[in-house]
Parts: C-alpha cells; structure tokens; sequence
C-alpha cells in the first residue's frame, strides 16, 4: 500500500470517529426524553427533586447545581416543599422566628433568610393557644386607658403606665342587652364562687375619702391629692376614685390660716427671684406726661388801621419775619387824616390869637391824631415842619415774629381790618393733657418741670398757671396750662416736651414698688418671704401710685420683703394651696353640722 492511500484511509478514520462522537450525546438525549414522555409519573415520584432550570425547566435535580445546557444555577422550587395546611399548622405553631421581609419564611430556631440573608426576628404572638383564641381574645380587648390609647385590655384592670382605670369603648356600651330583665342569680353564684381578678381587688378597695382639714397652731397638714381631680383629697396615699391616679402629696395650712409655699434656693434662683423691703417716708403725688409748646397769648399784638386808605408803603413781606419794637411797618394816605393834620395846624395858629380857647382847640385836634394811630414822632415832625403828611408812617409797639400777614402793597383797608399779627417769643406756653384720676392731686401754682431732649433744655422750673375748667371731649383729659421764659427763643411752637407735674407730696406712707403688685381685677396682691425659703400669697390695699411706687394702706407692716421677680408662680401655687384649704374647711363644717354628737 502506498503511502498516499494509507494517509487517506486514516483521514477517512478520523472524520467517522467524530461522526460518532458527536452523535452519541443526541441518541442519549433521544432517549432520556422517550423515557420521560412514557413515564410521567416518575418525577411526581421523586419527591427529593426540588431544584429545576429557569430556562430549561425540564432540567431538574435533587441538588443544587448548575443546568447542563445553558449552565445557569438550578433555583429552588416552593411548590415542591409546600407542606400540606395540617403540617403547616404544626409547624406554625413551632416555628417562633420569621423574615421581617419574607413572612413566609419560618423557622422554629434562630438564623438567616434564605432568600435575603436577614436575620430571623422572634414572632410575639408565637404560643398563642389557637388562631381562634387570638380571635377571641382579640374581639374582647374593649377596654382602654383614657390617657394612653394604646393601651388596651380584654378584662377591666389598670394603665401600666399611669395607674388610671381602663375604660369600656363607647360602641359596646351602646349595644343593647338582650338579657335585660331575665334572672342571673346563677351567673352571680358563680361568679362569686370564682377568684376575684386583679381589677376586682382594685375596684373592691374602700375609696378615699375627703379629709376635712382641721385647724392646727403649728406647721402645716400633709394632704394627697388627685393631679386630675383637685377636689380629691385624701389624708392618706392612694388612688383617685374616679380616674384612678396616684394622689400626689401637698403641705396646706390649717383653715383660716395664712398660705405658704416652699421653694429650695436652686429654685430661687432658676426663678430669678428678687425680693425687697416695704419702706416708709414720703410719695410724692408725680404726674409724668406729654406737652405742647403754644404761643404766650398774652404776648401777641395785632396791626389794625383806625381810618380808611391805601398802603402806600408796606415793609412786611413774609410770615416768620423778625422785627423790632419802633421798626416802620407801612405807610398809609387817608384823606381822614390829612383832614386831621390840617385841623391841628389851624389850632396852631389860633392859639397864637387866643392862648386860652386856642389851648383847648390844640389839646381836642391832638388827641384825635393820637387816637387816629399818629405816632408821637410824626406829631413834632408835623408841629416842627408845619406842613401836611400825606404818607403816614406807622411802627411796631414789640419785638416779636409776624405770624399772620393779610395785607400786600397798594391795599385799600378800612377799620377792623388785621394787617398782621406780631408774636413775642420770650414767652411761650406749654398745654400738658392730665388724666381725670390725677386732677384731685394739682391745683394752681404747683412746681413743673419741663425737658426738651431736642433743644438740649432739662429740667426747665416753672409753676401750674392755669387749669382749664373742661375736660377735651375726645381724650378725656384735663389741660393744664405752664408759662414758661424762653428767653434763647429755643422753644418753637409746636414743639413736644417731657412735663413733670409735682402735686405734692404724702409723707409717712408704706411703699413697695408697681412690678410687686399682682391684680387681679377683684383685689390686690403681693408674695411676701416669711424666711428663706418660704413664701406667702398676702392679699393688700393699694392706695397712690407714683414715681414707680405703690402706696400700702393695708395688709403690710415696715421691714417684710415682698417679691418683686418671679412671684406670679408663687402666687399661683398659693391660690391652688387656699383653695384646697377653704374646701377641707368647708368639709369641716359639713360634717360638724351633719355629726348631733360632734366634740363631745
């Protein structure tokens, strides 16, 4: 054989012995599917076969492991290891760990998930008797605490949390009693044969009583009260009859005596706590307000013609003008007083005929020139001159500011007519508003002091000038009038300033200071400090309060501290601590008069 025909013949070899290689897997997946169609019921059999291909589900497999086709990892099928309900009751019942994340993963014993590899949380409801128990039970917890809703109970009983009773949910009240009216003697008969639960102990316990406090000459009574029914008072601990709470024990004084609170020094201060003296001397009757600055009244002059004419000259321009006593105002042409003029300048003459009668006519023709505004000045200018003046000049009688100007050049005014108004400012007024619970203490010629923070003027003296006989309809208040020199001219009208007005003052008075009073609309009080640490709730009379004093007529001697800081909490508790007191007493008394044998 040549060596061409035996390399063919292995060649030849070769290719049919992969022919066959690769066609041995197919006949024995051919026949393991043959098997599988003519025996279906051989893997309902195997029982252990619990993990299958997500993609070939006909890959299954006992084990874990991996598809022989696709290679992915074989998953767990649920189906097959779901045990029957009987076995799952069972089990339920043993299995107390569950996955918070996966609740039908249980397990009897402590682990992980399988599936999230969260640790197993214990069930509480575990060991319960039965799912219809839990029902029931769950059906007959009608009762809850009033504070904590959270709490509930299928029995009556008490808060574990605040000791008060549990109470009947309304919608089982409301139900009707379908047994009403029949006989229970049976049930009672039983129901006394069996122990009493724990809320019958507690419902069978003797309710406290209220103790009427009786009166005591040394320190106080130690009493228990209910926190959320203050009228239950108990001279023993225990707990409130009506919402069964702990009665919280309180120290009270005996009946008719006076309050007293205890507060430890660390208190005091987290109160800050200030306390001072009552002190006596003298109050002065101070009024502290508000006032305005005016014009002096007195001191404004006004500019009148006596006689009809032109304004031939007018040196006034503008409102606000200063001018000077003798400064020329205007001149004014009247033919009134030419004629006036000419009158006087014939009595003139006459009088060098006849010195007796001509004294008189020139003593007549004079005065009506004087009286007609003619100042003196021009009367010698005339007599001097002997010639008539037509513009008749006309000057200013004060010094001042004009405040009102209704006239302008070449006007015709007739008498009545206000040129303009002159104002003096070395004099104003200050017009104070006073409260009617004030007027009793000011009368006329009482010292003032003014201030002017603008203008930098304190404490300027003055005296009451006037007080206005009407009260202003609309504030309700009394004016009072103040003159006041200004001589700088600092103080312009309109201007607002600080009034101080001294009534005079009251001397040998107790006084302690405003923020110390505690009104209340019905009285007066104050928290005076009996010793260190003890404080009292004392009831006063309040009569003049000035200067940030209050003047006491009653229920305070010289030398006690009274509270200043912090003293509206004391006060509170004081009140809390008498009424608690009236009410034993008046338990007291009750029980006196109900009692034929009492005190015997």
């Amino acid at each position: 054989m040549s060596l061409f025909k035996v390399k063919k013949f292995r060649n030849n070899a070769v290719c049919a012995l992969g022919l066959l290689v690769a066609a041995a897997p197919m006949a024995g997946y051919s026949q393991t599917l043959e098997q599988k169609q003519s025996q279906p019921a051989v893997k309902s059999e195997q029982t252990d076969a619990h993990y299958y291909c997500p993609m070939h589900p006909e890959e299954t497999s006992h084990e874990p492991g991996r598809c022989p086709k696709c290679n992915m990892f074989l998953v767990k099928d649920e189906q097959a290891e779901a045990p029957s309900a009987e076995e799952q009751a069972v089990t339920a019942v043993n299995k107390d760990y569950y996955c918070p994340m996966h609740p039908e993963v249980t397990s009897h014993q402590p682990g992980r998930c399988p599936k999230c590899n969260m640790f197993l949380v214990k069930d509480e409801q575990a060991g319960d008797p039965s799912i219809e128990e839990q029902t029931v039970t769950a059906a007959n917890k009608d009762y809850y605490c009033p504070m904590h809703p959270e709490v509930t109970s299928h029995q009556p009983g008490r808060c574990p949390k605040c000791n008060m009773f549990l109470v009947k949910e309304e919608e089982e009240e409301n139900q009707i009693d379908e047994h009403a009216g029949h006989n229970h003697s049976a049930t009672e008969l039983t129901n006394q044969s069996e122990p009493q639960s724990k809320a019958d102990q507690v419902l069978s316990q003797p309710k406290p009583t209220l103790i009427p406090a009786e009166k005591s000459s040394g320190e106080g009574n130690i009493k228990y009260v209910c926190p959320m029914h203050p009228h239950v008072v108990s001279d023993v601990p225990g707990t409130c009859p009506i919402c069964g709470m702990n009665l919280e024990k309180v120290t009270i004084g005996g009946v008719g005596e006076e309050v007293v609170v205890g507060v430890s020094g660390g208190m005091q201060q987290a109160l800050g706590m200030r306390s001072e003296q009552v002190t006596k001397g003298t109050l002065w009757k101070l009024v502290k307000t508000i006032g305005t600055v005016e014009y002096n009244e007195n001191t404004i002059g006004h500019a009148h013609t006596r006689v009809s004419g032109w304004l031939e000259t007018l040196m006034v321009h503008t409102v606000g003008q200063r001018v000077k006593k003798g400064q020329l105002l205007y001149e004014l042409y009247s033919p009134e007083l030419v004629n006036a003029q000419d009158d006087y300048m014939q009595a003139m003459d006459y009088l060098k005929q006849d010195k007796v009668r001509g004294a008189g006519l020139l003593r007549k023709a004079r005065l009506r020139l004087e009286l007609l505004g003619v100042s003196s000045d021009t009367i010698k200018q005339l007599e001097r001159t002997g010639e008539t003046i037509y513009r008749v000049p006309y000057y200013a009688d004060q010094d001042g500011f004009v405040s009102q100007l209704s006239v302008r050049h070449g006007m015709y005014v007739e008498p009545g007519n206000t040129l303009f108004e002159i104002v003096d400012l070395s004099s104003v007024w200050v017009i104070a508003d006073v409260f009617e619970n004030e007027q009793s203490w000011l009368e006329q010629g009482r010292p003032v002091e003014v201030t002017s923070a603008a203008q930098g003027l304190f404490d300027l003296d003055s005296t009451i000038d006037y007080i206005y006989p009407e009260l202003d309809p609309v504030s309700r208040a009394m004016r009072v009038r103040v003159k006041l020199d200004n001589p700088g001219k600092l103080l312009k009208p309109g201007t607002l300033v600080d009034v101080k007005l001294f009534g005079g003052p009251k001397q040998d008075v107790l006084s302690i200071p405003t923020e110390a009073l505690i009104l209340t609309g019905r009285e007066n009080r104050v928290v005076v400090q009996r010793d260190d640490n003890k404080f009292a709730s004392v009831s006063v009379k309040v009569g003049m309060i000035a200067q940030g004093k209050a003047e006491i007529t009653e229920g305070l001697k010289a030398g006690d501290k009274v509270i200043v800081s912090g003293q509206f909490l004391l006060d509170s508790e004081a009140s809390i601590q008498g009424s608690l007191q009236r009410l034993s007493g008046s338990n007291s008394s009750e029980k006196a008069a109900s009692d034929p044998h009492a005190n015997h």
